[in-house]
């Protein structure tokens, strides 16, 4: 199972969004879309959208994940360093890889990481 993780700005877009998910390969296929549980809502049009299942990530378990970028701001507000790369390693499930770090929309309004995993 290939998994997107996503982080993103408030106010961010369905281009934004888009355009991060593009970048980090995800046109090439992805069974399923996880984010953290407070951001849920605001991606549920463009799952639908794409006729994928979407899986809300608690926040607590974001600091587990084993990320490989480092942003302060991620850090302070989700306890990773990495809020769309520690989504797609949770959502892939135990055991997970990152087949695809975070990549960053170019208006750096969204990121996506992509990882490979047994699934949840």
């Amino acid at each position: 199972m290939r998994v997107a993780g996503f982080g993103f700005r408030k106010g961010a877009g369905v281009e934004s969004l888009r355009a991060a998910f593009e970048a980090a390969g995800g046109a090439s296929g992805v069974d399923m879309i996880a984010t953290a549980e407070t951001k849920i809502e605001a991606l549920t049009g463009l799952v639908n959208d794409w006729g994928l299942e979407i899986v809300s990530v608690p926040v607590a378990a974001l600091a587990d994940q084993p990320v490989m970028t480092q942003s302060a701001k991620s850090a302070r507000m989700f306890g990773t360093g990495s809020l769309s790369e520690a989504a797609a390693l949770w959502g892939a499930g135990e055991g997970a890889v990152l087949v695809a770090r975070r990549a960053i929309s170019p208006d750096h309004m969204a990121t996506c990481a992509i990882a490979k995993g047994a699934g949840r």
